[in-house]
């Protein structure tokens, strides 16, 4: 063994053959109008994972493995550059102005963008005044509102040692909401029982409001009402519900008080329980990453907090799931081809090789990312893309519309599409969320590490694996005990009435394990307020009597619940009747009071006409009474939160005076 061992390790040094083929390149890169060096310069070696960044100086090193031979550099502004590497180990690449780069670069709170997407106003800073910190806070993404001109750009590279790193931390305080966008809400308003009896609605188990209001609240700053949608908040709980039986896929629950912010008025609970698969017998899972690793990802609170996060889902992969990684910036690519999820170090090592930079062509990544789903199909298997960004779109086709109309095309392959959002200051929240609508797919915001463990690893068969399809609600009020009604949140999960028994309209998904919480406040009938809403008799149709049946029973309303297996196309129906039996509101169960406590904070950050009575003291009281045994902190957190909340409410109060 020793004498052959001898004749491997002396034919090893005839042949030059090294148990580390890759070499390493290194060089510097600069711009051809100035000579000066380009730090931030993405160099990535195609067909791999690896990649690397130029430093302050435009300087970079790779390890390029036995057998490949060129580089791609890229870099916001510059035309993209394929340079085959010879056989020296120094390249120096020289990168070209783009034809379409304007005279200014922007930088924004988070991220390099286009003069032309800056909505909030700007000043142009001199060379003379760039200083070393005000120019390494524009370029780390800190200072919002800064125009670097290409003129003055490179006196970076005067004011900053070249030892420097790329990107510093600058203690410059951040703003936000400045480039943020959310979808306009209307709130659901009061319907008159009588006219419009029936309430059709499809389950939502996004939470990404949640988070993203936690993300406000806890920088000193009430949310923006419109990045406020109740049913998330409630949804982002867990509650103790029982699970379905007899093989069915979701059990339905309901609970009946008077509404905390108005005693005369009801509060209707319904609740729906998915059923809990073990994760060892959950089906195989064909996953896609799509990264967004464009200029606006660079943060730590971004594509860092990306890349832990995903590490997170890995380790909880098994062999038999496959993993396959796409990145997008100025164009998409494949960064990991389909992988074991067994694999963990090969898909880690993926992971790290990701680096941000360049313009953002979501449009293009989601393409690939279907075409990699699709090939890999698995037959009875999960079959979704995992997207991590912060929904700032600059190339392709990039408008919500635009996005909605390539989901609603995708989808018809059957892969779910799970939006993981992530940073601040240029969140788009109204696109993320719409991808995740019309995706079949969850919409959740990570705002810090311990976001990600919830959603990735605590509740990793909830997010990733889907038990019950197009989930739609219709409620039947009786028009003799219900004078008026109203959904709180949903507004974007609306429904006609004639939609539910549509199986070919979409809707919502449950994954194992899931609960949903819907909550509907009820003006009893008889009740004089400003919310009994009533229309003129009508003059051929009589509308003052109302059937025996509905007049002798008990009945306030009935629900009616559809759903598809996840592998049919044919819904089953169930139902439940609710009596006019409510509870004394001290009495109801713990998840009753959190969830109408949730909904009041919600209300108030809003600053809904619907309120009524509603206020902080209250919510935080009744918050408290439902907190429950709370294992994981998550009902303590709300409180802190609320009583935050009502301090800076307080504070605005006070300074708008």
């Amino acid at each position: 063994m020793k004498k052959l061992l001898c004749i491997i390790l002396m034919f090893a040094g005839l042949t030059g053959f090294k148990p580390d083929s890759s070499r390493t390149i290194t060089g510097i890169v600069t711009a051809r109008e100035d000579g000066q060096p380009i730090p931030g310069v993405t160099v990535i070696i195609p067909g791999t994972t690896l990649g690397a960044q130029t430093n302050s100086a435009g300087k970079y090193s790779i390890s390029v493995p036995k057998g490949y031979h060129k580089l791609v550099f890229s870099f916001v502004g510059y035309q993209r550059q394929v340079v085959s590497i010879g056989k020296a180990d120094s390249l120096n690449v020289v990168m070209v102005v783009s034809g379409k780069e304007l005279s200014e670069v922007v930088v924004t709170g988070y991220g390099v963008q286009r003069k032309s997407s800056i909505t909030a106003s700007v000043q142009t800073i001199s060379p003379d005044y760039m200083k070393s910190k005000d120019i390494n806070a524009a370029l780390s993404g800190r200072v919002s509102g800064l125009i670097i001109t290409k003129q003055n750009a490179h006196a970076y590279n005067k004011a900053v040692p070249a030892s420097s790193a790329y990107t510093n931390n600058v203690s410059v305080p951040p703003t936000y909401a400045n480039d943020e966008s959310y979808q306009s809400i209307v709130e659901n308003g009061f319907n008159n029982a009588k006219d419009n009896p029936l309430s059709t609605f499809s389950v939502d188990v996004d939470n990404a409001s949640y988070s993203n209001m936690r993300r406000f609240i806890n920088n000193g700053q009430l949310p923006p009402a419109d990045a406020v949608r109740i049913e998330e908040m409630i949804n982002y709980f867990n509650y103790d519900l029982s699970g379905p039986k007899d093989n069915e896929p979701v059990a339905i629950h309901t609970e009946l008080s008077s509404a905390p912010w108005n005693p005369a008025h009801r509060l209707l609970r319904i609740g729906l329980k998915a059923k809990t698969i073990a994760t060892d017998k959950l089906p195989p899972s064909n996953l896609v990453f799509l990264l967004d690793v464009s200029g606006s990802m660079q943060d730590a609170n971004k594509l860092p907090l990306v890349k832990a996060a995903m590490k997170m889902l890995v380790d909880e992969l098994r062999p038999k799931d496959k993993v396959t990684i796409v990145a997008y910036a100025g164009e998409a690519g494949l960064r990991l081809a389909p992988t074991s999820g067994g694999d963990k170090t090969r898909i880690d090592s993926a992971i790290d090789q990701l680096y941000a930079g360049g313009s953002t062509n979501g449009g293009e990544g989601i393409k690939l990312a279907y075409k990699m789903a699709a090939d890999n199909f698995i037959e009875n298997g999960n079959n979704r893309i995992i997207m991590a960004t912060d929904g700032d779109f600059n190339v392709g086709p990039s408008s919500d519309g635009d996005m909605e109309s390539l989901i609603v095309k995708e989808r018809e392959t059957n892969v779910a599409i799970s939006i993981m959002g992530v940073g601040m200051g240029n969140v788009k929240d109204s696109k993320m969320e719409t991808l995740a609508d019309k995706g079949n797919g969850n919409y959740f915001y990570i705002d810090n590490i311990t976001e990600a463990r919830k959603a990735l690893v605590s509740e990793f068969g909830g997010t990733m694996f889907t038990v019950a399809k197009d989930v739609k609600l219709q409620v039947e009020f009786n028009p003799v005990k219900v004078q008026a009604y109203r959904l709180l949140g949903y507004e974007d999960r609306i429904l006609n009435k004639e939609d539910f028994n549509n199986d070919r309209k979409d809707a919502g998904d449950m994954g194992s394990g899931h609960t949903v919480t819907a909550l509907y406040e009820i003006v009893p009938a008889g009740i004089k307020d400003d919310y009994s809403v009533s229309v003129d008799p009508l003059k051929y149709q009589k509308t003052d009597k109302v059937q025996n049946s509905s007049s002798a029973t008990n009945e306030m309303l009935t629900i009616k619940f559809r759903y598809k297996q996840p592998d049919s196309m044919v819904s089953k129906l169930s139902q439940a009747v609710v009596n006019d039996n409510p509870e004394n509101l001290n009495n109801t169960s713990a998840d009753f009071k959190f969830a109408a406590a949730v909904a009041e904070f919600g209300m108030l950050l809003r600053d809904s006409q619907f309120k009524q009575k509603s206020n902080y003291d209250q919510a935080i009281s009744l918050a408290r009474a439902g907190k429950g045994e709370d294992n994981d902190g998550y009902r303590s957190e709300f409180i802190k939160l609320a009583e935050s909340a009502k301090l800076l409410a307080k504070s605005e109060l006070v300074s708008n005076k």
